[in-house]
Parts: C-alpha cells; structure tokens; sequence
C-alpha cells in the first residue's frame, strides 16, 4: 500500500519578514548617513554664508599637497585636511605654487585652489635712495619703513654679515658700497636683506660702469676708483661736470697736490647732507683723516654712494690738464682752470655773481 504524501502550502519561512524589515531599515540607514555625509561635505567644499577673516599662511617651498592640506587646517583655513587633499585629486588640481599667502577662513575649495594655483599676491614697499647719501642717511631711510629699524640696518653695514667683493681685504666699511635706487621690497625683507639687495645692486652697476679694470688703465685700483666717484658724485652738481672733476682729482693725484675737496671736509664734520652748508677756514683744520685739506692722496674711503655716472667718469675721465674747479653759477655748473691765477678769476667771477 502506497502512502500519500498532501503537499504543504507555498509560504514564507519563519525568519523572512524580519530579515526584509533589517535590510529596509539598514538602506534606510545608509540613505540618512549618505545624505548627511554628503551635506557635510558639501559645507566643506562650499561653506557659504560671508568671507571669514584673512589668514596668513606661509607655505613652504617644495610642500606637497598633503603638507599644504595639513597647514590650512592648522590655519583654520580647512576643516578638514583629508577632505580638502581629496577634493583636490578629484579635482585634479596642482601644483600650488609656495609662497606667504592671505587667504580666508570660509572660503570654498575652488576659491583656495584658485588661490593656490594662482600663487600667493605679493605687496612691495618702494625705497628710493638718491645718490650721494652716505650709510647713515640711507639708514634714517630704511628706518622710516613699517617694522624697520635704522639702528638694525647700520649694525648689520659693520658686523661683516654682509660683504662687498671691491671691500678691502680686513674692512667692514660699506661706506660708498650702496648702490643709490629705487627699490621694490616685501614686507617680508629685514634690513640685512635690504642691505644686501643695495650691496649687490652696487657691485653690477660698479662692473657695468668698468670699475674692475680701471687698474689695467693705469688709473687706480677698483676701490681707490670708487673713492674717486664718490669725490665726483658729492663735488659735481651737473652731469657735464662729471668727468671734469674727475680729471682734476686725477691730475692732482699725480702732481701730489693735496686734493682740497670740501666734501671730504663736510664728511668729516659729519655734516654731509645739511642745506646751505658753506665750508669755513676753521673748518679746514679738522683732524681727521678725511680732510684733504690736511692729508695728501685719497681719503681712506669713500663718503658717499655714488651714481651709476660718477662711476663711470671715475673710470673715463674727461681729458684736460685742469687743477681747479668753483662753482660759477646757480645751477650748480663749474668753471675750470689750470693756473691758480685763473681759478682765483673763476673765484671772484662766482662772487660777482653771488654763487659764492
């Protein structure tokens, strides 16, 4: 006898219904949690609402985007630096250029990719140096520089940090070293790199003008040339003169005559500079080695910065056997002589016309 089996109802097993309520709530789960990640991220990508305040961030040279995204959220630029390194290789942003930047807390990822790709907005502080100022007086005009100090700048023209290749071998006198220019500064330049800047600029312009072979001319060796410039630059009022009083100093050189320049004698005084100076007969006597008044040959360095065409009249001379120069008119022009006899006519010629 054969048994037969009645098939059983086709239904759902015990654990069904439970497991598709878990799987509804665990994708339910994961919609919230997606959609509240996604809102997260997007505040970080796009905080929106007002610019926040400026950050100053200095990124180093050679930093790799995971650096840059770990020092903006230090800076609180970023929130999140792991967010903002891979927003950046979706992105497929870079390279960011270093650099000291200013950049805004609340701003958007693409507002500091742009920033960053851009590179950072320098800010120049102009100096100009005109020609025929001496160290100090350079000085008094670093000093007027926000966060620069005048006393910083001439400790660091002596302490031997900073050197001139026309320097002579022991000195640490940049007196006359200093190119006079205008300059562009960041914020960022102390004053020994000020300095610096002034020192280099110096020496291309000294090359330019051929000071390094005015020994081959016979002339003198490159720093006793620069002296002479520096004579010219605080002597000659006009740019025509230049090269006359260049060959009077030279030609007194060679004659072993005392060279007689008023300007050495205002250096020494520490006067250089004052308005409607006039040198004294009392002041000729001043003890210093400056005073060419007293000491024959050069002083022992320069007394001021000269130009670029003092430099140049210090290497090429105009030809002439002159002696002598005064000041003729209100111009400032000299006349020139060869005989005492004709300089003293020049003297009372500048009197008659009251220029002297």
């Amino acid at each position: 006898m054969s048994i037969q089996y009645e098939a059983m109802p086709n239904r759902p097993g015990r654990w069904g219904k439970p497991i598709a309520i878990g799987l509804g709530v665990l994708v339910l789960l994961l919609v919230v949690v997606g959609g509240l990640t996604l809102l997260y991220v997007r505040s970080q990508v796009n905080p929106g609402g007002p610019a926040g305040p400026k950050v100053a961030v200095d990124i180093p040279l050679g930093s790799s985007t995971q650096g840059i995204a770990s020092l903006l959220e230090d800076k609180g630029v970023v929130k999140n630096a792991r967010n903002f390194r891979l927003y950046v290789r979706v992105k497929s942003a870079g390279p960011f250029q270093a650099g000291a930047y200013e950049l805004r807390r609340n701003a958007s990822f693409d507002d500091l990719i742009s920033a960053l790709k851009k590179g950072p907005e320098l800010t120049f502080e102009d100096l100009t140096v005109p020609e025929g100022l001496t160290i100090k007086q350079v000085a008094d005009l670093v000093g007027r520089m926000p966060g620069r100090s005048a006393e910083k700048f001439l400790a660091a023209t002596t302490d031997g940090t900073v050197k001139s290749k026309y320097q002579p071998t022991g000195s640490t006198n940049l007196e006359g070293l200093l190119f006079p220019d205008t300059y562009k500064f960041e914020a960022k330049d102390d004053e020994r790199a000020i300095l610096q800047r002034m020192v280099s600029a110096f020496e291309a312009n000294a090359a330019r003008a051929g000071i390094d072979d005015v020994g081959q001319g016979g002339l003198v060796d490159p720093y006793k040339a620069i002296v002479v410039a520096s004579l010219i630059e605080r002597e000659a009022r006009v740019d025509d003169d230049r090269g006359m009083v260049s060959r009077v100093i030279y030609n007194r050189l060679q004659k072993k005559m005392l060279l007689q320049v008023d300007a050495t004698v205002i250096y020494a005084l520490g006067k250089t500079g004052e308005k409607n100076l006039r040198v004294l007969f009392e002041d000729l006597e001043v003890d210093s080695p400056y005073n060419t008044y007293k000491n024959p040959g050069l002083p022992p360095a320069p007394i001021a910065s000269p130009g670029a065409a003092s430099l140049r009249a210090a290497v090429a001379p105009t030809d002439g056997p002159w002696l002598y120069y005064v000041v003729i008119d209100a111009e400032g022009r000299h006349a020139f002589a060869t005989t005492l006899a004709e300089h003293n006519r020049n003297i009372a010629a500048a009197s008659a016309a009251g220029v002297r």
